[in-house]
């Protein structure tokens, strides 16, 4: 009788759209898009990006975020830890530079530090946890609606100076490609929400495919331009390392700094899960746009701390859930809550919805 296969550690959340995303990188490795195929490759990306914040927009229902208000406190808190801290320790991280991290990599993990947080794996997680839910979909609304501008500007700040390449025409570029489409999905969101609701599954592979299509763009082109010989073990383990560093620092001033506030225990949950994490589905297309062909390295950094983020929070959120004292007629969310909570992708901003 054939014995059934080991599983794995519930703590190890290899996420399945993590592993198309590397499949992705894998492939432009070995067949990256070269000449009229890398024209195509590219123009086929940019409307891709495009289309993803036009959906973007129009899922976000902002009714919804204004009701969150309330909660301001709660909010100002998430977006400073998104916008303020993460960048100032990414800034910090220099002093690494060259020792530990090579200066692209140092650039990536900058940029890493300025995109917004998640919104559906934040409220899996809060949701596992035994948090205030409805608090996580607000901050994860507002993160995302504030990054739209505030990731753009800040890496016009700080990216300079940093080998980002950012320039006037680079911010050009996002108002084009992102601010616009995304502002026209708010304005047609009254005309095309019922439809994104009535094909969510449908449209989530569209995400998902478009993202795809921007790594494998943005990799091949490293890959002709030759950027990875920048790149060795050593150097993506001293990677590894840091943003291990960078999480743990996120986690404890996220739950003791909240604790210290005076927020209740449901608040907190929801602001340690927003505030420490960074969001792949939006980080990646903006990354498209602002480093070009140096995109494929830049977005390395946020590709391994999006995975790193799933296993930590995962075993974090079943402690909160151990310790949770069990509402009256409330049943605790499913443990496979946390194994789909890395699909941000599949919702992107839209994660606010139902």
């Amino acid at each position: 009788m054939r014995r059934p296969l080991p599983k794995l550690p519930s703590w190890l959340l290899v996420d399945g759209y993590v592993l198309a995303l590397v499949g992705t990188v894998a492939l432009a490795a070995v067949l990256p898009a070269r000449g009229p195929a890398a024209t195509v490759a590219e123009s086929t990306s940019t409307g891709a990006v495009a289309l993803l914040f036009f959906l973007y927009g129009a899922r976000l229902s902002t009714r919804e975020a204004m009701a969150g208000l309330r909660h301001w406190r709660l909010h100002l808190t998430v977006l400073a830890c998104t916008f303020v801290l993460f960048p100032v320790l990414g800034l910090a991280a220099r002093a690494l530079v060259p020792a530990v991290l090579p200066p692209a990599l140092h650039t990536g993990l900058l940029f890493l530090c300025l995109v917004p947080s998640t919104i559906q794996s934040s409220i899996a997680f809060t949701s596992l946890a035994r948090g205030n839910v409805a608090a996580a979909i607000c901050a994860g609304s507002f993160s995302s609606l504030v990054g739209i501008v505030a990731t753009p500007l800040l890496a016009g700040l700080v990216l300079h100076g940093s080998g980002g390449g950012f320039s006037a025409d680079a911010l050009l570029s996002i108002v084009c490609r992102l601010l616009v489409p995304f502002a026209a999905g708010q304005l047609l969101r009254r005309w095309v929400g019922g439809f994104l609701v009535r094909h969510r599954k449908a449209l989530g592979t569209v995400d998902r495919g478009s993202i795809l299509l921007v790594v494998y763009t943005a990799f091949s082109a490293g890959m002709v331009e030759g950027i990875w010989h920048q790149v060795s073990a050593p150097r993506l383990l001293g990677l590894l390392g840091v943003e291990a560093v960078l999480l743990a620092v996120m986690l404890t001033v996220t739950s003791y700094g909240a604790k210290r506030l005076g927020f209740p225990r449901e608040d907190r949950i929801a602001i340690t899960f927003a505030g420490s994490k960074k969001s792949l589905a939006t980080g990646l297309p903006m990354a498209s746009v602002l480093f070009g062909a140096q995109a494929g390295l830049a977005v390395l950094p946020l590709m391994l701390f999006h995975q790193m983020q799933l296993m930590v929070c995962a075993v974090l959120a079943k402690r909160y859930a151990a310790t949770a004292r069990p509402a009256a007629g409330t049943a605790a969310a499913p443990a496979g809550a946390a194994a789909g909570a890395g699909r941000e992708a599949e919702a992107g901003v839209g994660g606010t919805r139902g």
